[in-house]
């Protein structure tokens, strides 16, 4: 019996033999499939410089409050400081007014936040 199988023919799982027509199409499989695998590395590599830049800019935003609340808190300990020097002139009548006040705004701006 002669063997059915040439050079030029190969197996095709799906069909059986075929001619040099399979590997062509396996080449042009295999071609769609690399420029499918190209766009989506594409696609990964913008979204990871994306990433980048929003983290730089998220850095820099952390950077600016941080300095927003070392100067907050160099007004604060300064306030506090003055809140003692009347405390300790034996006025008790005006700190307990400006106690209540201050519990009062904090307490104004926490209604306000909390509905928002």
């Amino acid at each position: 019996m002669a063997n059915r199988r040439t050079t030029h023919q190969s197996f095709n799982p799906n069909n059986g033999y075929t001619g040099e027509s399979g590997f062509d199409d396996m080449e042009t499989q295999n071609n769609q499939l690399i420029d499918g695998l190209r766009s989506k590395v594409g696609t990964l590599k913008s979204l990871t410089l994306d990433m980048g830049d929003e983290i730089k800019d998220q850095n820099h935003f952390l950077k600016d409050m941080d300095n927003t609340f070392d100067s907050s808190w160099g007004l604060l300990s300064s306030s506090l400081s003055r809140v003692k020097r009347l405390a300790n002139s034996g006025q008790n009548r005006h700190i307990l007014y400006i106690i209540l006040f201050s519990f009062f705004v904090f307490f104004v701006i926490y209604i306000i936040m909390k509905f928002r």
